[in-house]
């Protein structure tokens, strides 16, 4: 894929009045009626959701490690190419993507990855590496240095990338973006972004805090369970908890393995490439100097995220912005109501994000154009529309790029790699513990003061899944 790099994005769209155009990917060239051989790795949950978009181009290879979610999505498939009067093969069923890419190779064009977060990059590169295009599920990967290493395989390899940030596909970014390069607050000095991941009072998620509990139950049947380990440490299979204040919930899966460090990202993973995705383009963010863990909930331990967190980066001044502190708070953590203009006697929404700047303050969503917080914007006109619209939806945009179309907002080089280190950066932060601000060289993805966290920049993969 023949791309512009971020800066040379930026610079294009922030052009007044004009509509940039991203230049077509130089990927294996399509008929504009031909159809990808689409393979889905991981099928349940959320990569159920990529069944019927799969079905407008043809899918020929599902795998999942879990074999209930390959016969729900193969009867999904069937009932679908039934209604719609389509004849064919229906899909070569795999429990493990490492044998699908072996077995099919010359019969798959794409894939799309939805697994744990912990598989995200073996599949991704293992794919891309045989030149397949990759549309994955966020976070990007389970390590920082794992996306930067995605990230240089799909410029290498020319291939066509989108990350599941399916909001990237909206208006929300776009407009922010105009608005903040128009000038609308000022520089920005401050953002505040909170979640209800990875739970609230009112919507508990998964849990999260505490240790690993002891025993062992019987794999189920049709769980690949060595499989679903991947490339983490083995350790022995659990249905539910025996006891203590998580009793009765499942342990590892299904979802539940986000609190996982060995499996998942914690809130931050889950939200963070949805919620940073925008605010990281709109202040043309390059990387962080230091993050910092301010507070939390006090019971993360070497196997789960705490329950809850406040995080801080620190963004230097780049391209005629000024410097930047960026607040993160998850599960039941908020910003002081001061800064969110949100009255004592009302309840925080679920989720939200305020830039505050030297003019006022912007109250941003993923779908909508931002709202001006305090009275602020009066005499502000909305500013032109200069950043391209997508013509269709996330996942479209990337089966367009895959067929020689403009690379798709969100791929791997130009902003979900880069995007997804910063979001990586501040569960570093949540490893080194409360009040231990970690100072950050990006370029070289080194902690310079903490040298004992370098170690957790990237993984050693467990034999077999090496890539």
């Amino acid at each position: 894929m023949v791309c512009m790099n971020r800066r040379s994005l930026l610079r294009a769209t922030a052009v007044a009045g004009g509509v940039a155009v991203l230049p077509a990917s130089a990927a294996r060239a399509y008929a504009a009626n031909s159809k990808l051989s689409l393979a889905g790795i991981g099928v349940g949950g959320r990569g159920g959701s990529h069944v019927e978009s799969s079905l407008a181009e043809n899918l020929v290879a599902v795998c999942d490690a879990v074999e209930e979610a390959s016969r729900h999505c193969l009867r999904r498939v069937a009932e679908a190419e039934k209604k719609d009067g389509i004849v064919r093969p229906p899909p070569k069923v795999f429990h493990d993507y490492r044998a699908m890419l072996d077995a099919m190779d010359k019969e798959i064009d794409a894939v799309f990855v939805a697994t744990p977060d912990h598989h995200h990059a073996p599949a991704t590169l293992m794919a891309m590496k045989r030149k397949k295009h990759v549309y994955c599920e966020k976070p990007l990967t389970h390590t920082i240095a794992e996306s930067r290493r995605v990230a240089e395989v799909a410029k290498e390899m020319k291939v066509a990338t989108q990350l599941g940030n399916q909001h990237r596909a909206e208006e929300g970014w776009r407009a922010l973006c105009e608005y903040v390069w128009a000038g609308a607050i000022g520089g920005v000095r401050e953002v505040h972004v909170w979640t209800d991941r990875p739970g609230i009072p009112t919507r508990p998620w998964w849990p999260q805090g505490g240790g690993r509990p002891a025993g062992e139950d019987p794999v189920p049947a049709g769980l690949h369970w060595d499989v679903w380990l991947g490339p983490a440490p083995v350790r022995p299979y659990l249905d539910t908890y025996k006891s203590g204040p998580f009793q009765g919930k499942r342990v590892y899966q299904p979802f539940v393995w986000r609190g996982w460090w060995d499996f998942g990202t914690g809130a931050l993973g889950d939200i963070g490439c949805h919620a940073l995705s925008g605010i990281y383009s709109a202040l043309k963010i390059e990387s962080a100097v230091s993050v910092e863990l301010i507070r939390d909930s006090g019971d993360g331990t070497e196997e789960m995220f705490p329950r809850s967190s406040v995080l801080r980066w620190d963004i230097p001044a780049r391209a005629g912005m000024p410097p930047c502190a960026i607040y993160w708070y998850d599960g039941a953590a908020y910003p002081d109501r001061a800064v969110a203009e949100v009255a004592s006697d009302q309840p925080f929404p679920e989720s939200g994000s305020i830039l505050v700047g030297e003019k006022g303050k912007l109250s941003y969503s993923l779908t909508h154009a931002p709202r001006f917080l305090g009275g602020g914007g009066k005499g502000f006109s909305a500013p032109p529309k200069t950043i391209p619209r997508c013509e269709s939806d996330h996942f479209r945009e990337w089966v367009t790029a895959a067929k020689g179309g403009r690379p798709a907002f969100s791929n791997f080089v130009d902003h979900a790699g880069p995007l997804t280190e910063l979001v990586l950066l501040g569960n570093l932060a949540i490893r080194a513990g409360v009040g231990q601000k970690v100072a950050w060289d990006g370029k070289s993805m080194r902690c310079t003061n903490l040298p004992a966290l370098n170690a957790l920049v990237q993984r050693v993969p467990r034999k077999g899944w090496e890539t």
